[in-house]
């Protein structure tokens, strides 16, 4: 074949490869082959993710990454959905940035006192007498990721600089498709039409207030957050952080090892993603839980590094950003794309099959 027409053919075969994936749905990415792996597999799982994300009565996304190809897979990985305490990952990473640089020590003592109670999941609040509460800046971490306690998280928050610090850490790590909000008090009075006033943390002062609020002013706050919530994550986004945190990308090797360790502890949501274990995997999580307004739920959540018996790893990210669906059919969606991964993973390996136990 002349110069020419082998030109001219390869410049047909370039334009018809870029009109297939410029037609490919904005979030269903376009398969992608790891060179390793085995084709039937990768399209059966990407096949199961977007059954399970159509299937779910719900506005739904659903990321996978193959941690140590980068291969992924997604169903509205593109779309911002509400975060909630899924944003204390960030948090975290954030301090544990702050640790490398020799800025902070997870060995320093901080004291936790009644004005610096919040709202919502706070048990630490149980502990913070007269005098206060005295601690340390680790055990504050270690409750905020494991307990999803808010008043540990805004302690953190405060001692590594702030809103601004964290959205400083996603910049400099490029870290893209993610929203850091302007802490849990501000934000969650706000989704409720509110702005933050002290006496939201004390009892039952932030419910009380809010059951004040005009339905149709709370309506049209809940609503505006879902739309485009302040403190968005894409999971295509949150599933890349995943994976280069587990990668050592983000953080030294100890902080990366500490911080999974303590995601490894995490006690909430034990039947959401961690629900489908299969015996011999691990998970390292974080999750995350809205506001409620007449049966709806603003942000459900649940991320994490899933860890094969051999050593693979698998970051997920299932977020539910509106939902009027029962709980376990929730926990179910969550367990069934654990279970995807599981089977994916065994079908790579030629092993026995682990069924995906459809509900």
């Amino acid at each position: 074949m002349s110069s020419g027409r082998t030109f001219k053919a390869l410049m047909v075969a370039g334009l018809t490869l870029f009109g297939a994936l410029s037609n490919a749905a904005p979030d269903e990415a376009p398969y992608r082959q790891d060179a390793r792996g085995d084709e039937v597999s990768y399209r059966t799982l990407e096949a199961r993710v977007r059954e399970l994300g159509r299937a779910f009565d719900g506005e739904v996304g659903i990321a996978v990454r193959e941690v140590d190809s980068d291969w992924s897979t997604s169903w509205n990985g593109r779309r911002f959905f509400p975060q909630q305490s899924v944003s204390k990952f960030w948090v975290a990473l954030t301090a544990f940035n702050a640790v490398d640089a020799g800025v902070l020590s997870l060995d320093q003592p901080v004291t936790i006192r009644r004005e610096d109670l919040t709202l919502f999941h706070q048990p630490v609040a149980a502990e913070v007498g007269a005098g206060g509460y005295t601690t340390t800046l680790g055990n504050l971490l270690f409750r905020a990721l494991t307990q999803s306690d808010n008043t540990c998280n805004d302690a953190i928050l405060r001692a590594a600089g702030g809103p601004t610090a964290v959205r400083a850490t996603l910049a400099r790590h490029r870290i893209e498709g993610i929203r850091f909000g302007p802490g849990e008090r501000i934000m969650q009075s706000r989704i409720a039409g509110m702005e933050w006033r002290p006496s939201f943390s004390i009892g039952n002062g932030f419910h009380a207030a809010r059951a004040q609020v005009p339905a149709p002013v709370r309506r049209a706050a809940f609503e505006n957050y879902i739309a485009d919530p302040i403190d968005g994550a894409t999971p295509d986004g949150i599933v890349d952080a995943l994976a280069r945190l587990r990668r050592g990308e983000l953080l030294s090797p100890r902080s990366t090892e500490r911080m999974l360790s303590i995601m490894s502890q995490t006690r909430t949501g034990p039947q959401r993603l961690t629900g489908g274990l299969a015996p011999g995997w691990r998970i390292a999580h974080k999750t995350g839980t809205g506001q409620v307004l007449g049966g709806t739920q603003a942000g459900y959540n649940d991320i994490g590094i899933l860890t094969s018996p051999d050593g693979r790893h698998y970051a997920v990210a299932v977020m539910i950003g509106r939902t009027a669906t029962a709980l376990q059919t929730r926990m179910a969606l969550m367990q069934n794309v654990t279970r995807a991964v599981i089977a994916f993973d065994e079908s790579r390996r030629g092993g026995a099959q682990y069924s995906y136990q459809r509900r």
